[in-house]
């Protein structure tokens, strides 16, 4: 099985210094980082909701696929090296095959997040309060078929 780092070889490889950002939340940058060496972090909203050292693990596809800000900061935790691909929409348009990946790499983290959801709505289907919503919000992630993507959330006004 092919890697993410299969496909960026001849790609740029630059060395980020810990502390600085790969990816900054809210921004707009169209580009994809592939992780060669280091560790990162995911840091939404102020928290830290993952540490990468994964080598091969990709960065701004959500950007790059929605045509919309970065959904989180990437930070490197320790100096790293990266491929750096500028214009990662059209890159993956060009690279069916690395699309296909990330396509599997998406569908996996989908599973994973509405099999947390399913747990949720078990424990919590009897709440009359916003947790007995987990119901809704998982047959809305389930059954979406649009076509466009729209940022952020009734409840979080920053969008």
């Amino acid at each position: 099985m092919s890697s993410f780092e299969d496909f960026c070889g001849d790609l740029p490889l630059i060395t980020i210094p810990a502390g600085q950002a790969l990816l900054a939340e809210n921004e707009y940058s169209g580009r994809l980082y592939v992780l060669c060496e280091g560790s990162v972090e995911v840091v939404k909203r102020g928290v830290q909701v993952n540490v990468v050292t994964e080598r091969g693990a990709i960065f701004g596809e959500m950007s790059a696929l929605l045509g919309a800000p970065h959904m989180a900061t990437v930070r490197a935790l320790t100096p790293c090296q990266v491929r750096v691909i500028e214009g990662g929409d059209a890159f993956l348009q060009m690279h069916p095959e690395l699309s296909y990946l990330l396509a599997k790499l998406l569908a996996h983290r989908l599973n994973g997040v509405t099999s947390y959801l399913v747990d949720l709505k078990r424990q919590f289907e009897s709440h009359s309060n916003h947790l007995g919503m987990v119901d809704e919000i998982l047959e809305a992630l389930a059954h979406e078929q649009k076509r466009e993507f729209t940022p952020g959330s009734d409840r979080d006004q920053d969008y």
